[in-house]
């Protein structure tokens, strides 16, 4: 059975450039769009890269600062200066 790598996030301004820089780094990501929210699924893990965020949004991007629009995640944190991870194990 495959185990989903999840991350939900407000649908605000701050979050879009996040939601646009998983899209473009993970690929077959599965999108959920909601009132107030987005949620993105995919097979076993997830990476937000600081660097694609910030070639979107035009500053220095700290990943920390995903919590701010962080809603729900599901899977193993592993995180770095450069990059959010959300894993399952195979």
């Amino acid at each position: 059975m495959t185990q989903f790598a999840s991350i939900t996030l407000q649908n605000t301004d701050d979050a879009r450039p996040i939601i646009e820089a998983i899209l473009a780094d993970n690929t077959d990501v599965q999108v959920l769009n909601m009132p107030g929210a987005v949620k993105l699924d995919r097979d076993h893990r997830i990476v937000v890269n600081r660097a694609s965020v910030e070639e979107r949004i035009g500053r220095s991007w700290d990943p920390q600062e995903l919590h701010l629009v962080l809603i729900s995640m599901a899977g193993n944190v592993d995180e770095d200066d450069d990059y959010f991870a959300l894993e399952w194990k195979k």
